[in-house]
């Protein structure tokens, strides 16, 4: 019964913890306030989504099994310490791991497995270069390994390794 008790209050603690850092202050508040979040239409707008996550990615070069971006880290892909959000760098790895694949005219294909290797940091406004290749391909499974490196210094941020799951193109 005590340790009920007990578990109960650590868990409120927790909780009440949690709903702190959760909290936006007076600043953060006004700032989400003003987004502006616009309706998804069917091939003519891009979502929320890719609005505020990849809005700025700019793609450099294109080859078969080969594709590299450019990024500027903007504000609101941040975290409290000015650091380019890991969650934001997942989502390059993922988007830019997929878009290596990708055959124009069949869905996208599905992330099944994705390992993040944090080696670095990246500022607000350090330009990034995100680099993805085609490690192989079985059937319809595909991996690629995706380098996040500071474009001025050269240091690598974060190295991905992304399994994708997805139709084939037909071979007829």
């Amino acid at each position: 019964m005590v340790f009920t008790i007990l578990a109960r209050d650590l868990r409120k603690s927790n909780m009440e913890q949690v709903k702190q850092f959760l909290e936006l202050n007076k600043e953060e508040g006004e700032s989400v306030s003003r987004l502006t979040i616009h309706s998804n239409r069917v091939r003519s707008q891009c979502s929320f989504y890719e609005y505020f996550a990849l809005r700025g990615i700019r793609v450099d070069r294109v080859e078969p099994g080969f594709v590299s971006c450019t990024f500027k880290v903007p504000p609101r892909l941040t975290d409290k310490s000015g650091n380019l959000a890991t969650g934001a760098v997942a989502n390059l790895v993922d988007e830019v791991g997929g878009a290596v694949v990708h055959v124009e005219g069949l869905p996208m294909n599905v992330s099944v497995d994705m390992s993040i290797s944090f080696l670095g940091t990246a500022k607000l406004n350090d330009e990034l270069e995100i680099t993805s290749k085609v490690l192989g391909r079985g059937g319809s499974y595909s991996g690629t390994i995706v380098l996040v490196r500071n474009k001025a210094t050269g240091v690598l941020i974060a190295e991905g390794r992304h399994s994708l799951f997805g139709k084939q193109a037909s071979k007829l």
